[in-house]
């Protein structure tokens, strides 16, 4: 495992949490929305989210004891830190762009009924 995948692996996502919830408000979005593609992706609840937070969970914790991940995730495609999520070859790696991807996109104004590929 390289360097930068196992930084992901256990970078807290109570660290970086408020920054998604931070990028989405700079645009007028909102935590609700940040809230609501995790739980699309994950199948945390708002409660679930934020107990996990507490306990500064590291990125593999969190996505390998997800409740649910949402099949439709696979749906996801698109450039993030400069590498195509859809070809990304580690699983953890690709949900953590997953989510990045799809928190880009909610700062990008684009509908939410668009980015939970409803």
């Amino acid at each position: 495992m390289d360097k930068q995948t196992t930084r992901l692996y256990t970078m807290s996502f109570g660290s970086v949490y408020p920054l998604y919830i931070a990028k989405a408000e700079r645009k007028q979005r909102t935590k609700a929305e940040v809230d609501a593609i995790i739980t699309w992706l994950t199948g945390y609840t708002n409660e679930q989210i934020q107990q996990e937070v507490k306990k500064e969970t590291d990125f593999k914790t969190f996505f390998t004891k997800a409740p649910y991940m949402n099949p439709s995730r696979r749906l996801i495609t698109g450039v993030v830190c400069g590498v195509r999520v859809e070809e990304i070859e580690d699983p953890i790696v690709q949900e953590i762009r997953y989510l990045d991807k799809l928190v880009d996109e909610l700062a990008k104004g684009k509908a939410i009924d668009k980015i939970l590929r409803k």
